[in-house]
């Protein structure tokens, strides 16, 4: 999704940082091998959360949504030394594709997969993390975020996205839209909960960064 003139959108692209081949060739596989390839993060995004991670330089990283691992490769770029992704998806026929591409990175032993329910797994867990990265199914963000709220390090940051959900946040939703219903409720969530701050930016699809206080 873009808010901006298609134009201003280019000049932005063109003066920030580029995709990497690794990153551009992932691109390529993903839309001759598999269903629904926009659900890709993309490479001006994908630069984004390059950028958040090298800023955080987490130890552990915690992403609910792995698709084909373009994010979980881009998120990787900001680790400390020895630092781990843990990345859950639920698609298990995407597993051998998400690990073949994985273990063809210089991050092959420091991303993790989970095939599964993420409401599941996430209890497992037992890192404490400090990025944690959502965009997986829509009505489940408010769970998402009440499960991993207590697994945060002080000063943790949460990337949530799609919370713009192409503007259909701002009209009138159906009764049977159950995303946009659960965005709502999540967007209203992380604007009123005295345990983050958040700010909301407006890129691709929508982006909101929260800190943990």
């Amino acid at each position: 999704m873009h808010f901006l003139p298609e134009a201003l959108d280019e000049y932005i692209v063109n003066h920030s940082e580029k995709e990497p081949d690794l990153l551009k060739q992932l691109t390529r596989e993903t839309y001759q091998k598999v269903l629904q390839p926009r659900m890709l993060s993309g490479a001006y995004q994908g630069r984004v959360l390059s950028m958040l991670s090298k800023l955080i330089r987490p130890k552990q990283i915690l992403e609910i949504g792995t698709f084909t691992g373009y994010s979980a490769l881009c998120l990787a770029e900001g680790l400390l030394p020895n630092g781990q992704v843990h990345t859950i998806d639920r698609n298990e026929e995407l597993a051998e594709f998400q690990e073949r591409i994985f273990s063809g990175s210089p991050y092959s032993k420091n991303i993790k997969q989970y095939t599964g329910e993420a409401l599941d797994i996430i209890p497992r867990l037992s890192s404490t993390f400090d990025l944690v990265f959502i965009d997986a199914d829509k009505p489940n963000y408010p769970a998402y975020f009440h499960l991993i709220i207590d697994k945060m390090s002080s000063g943790g940051v949460i990337l949530s996205d799609n919370v713009l959900w192409s503007g259909k946040v701002i009209q009138e939703v159906s009764n049977k839209d159950e995303s946009t219903k659960a965005l709502l409720q999540y967007n209203k969530l992380l604007a009123e909960d005295p345990r983050v701050e958040s700010i909301m930016l407006p890129i691709r699809d929508g982006l909101t960064i929260s800190r943990i206080v």
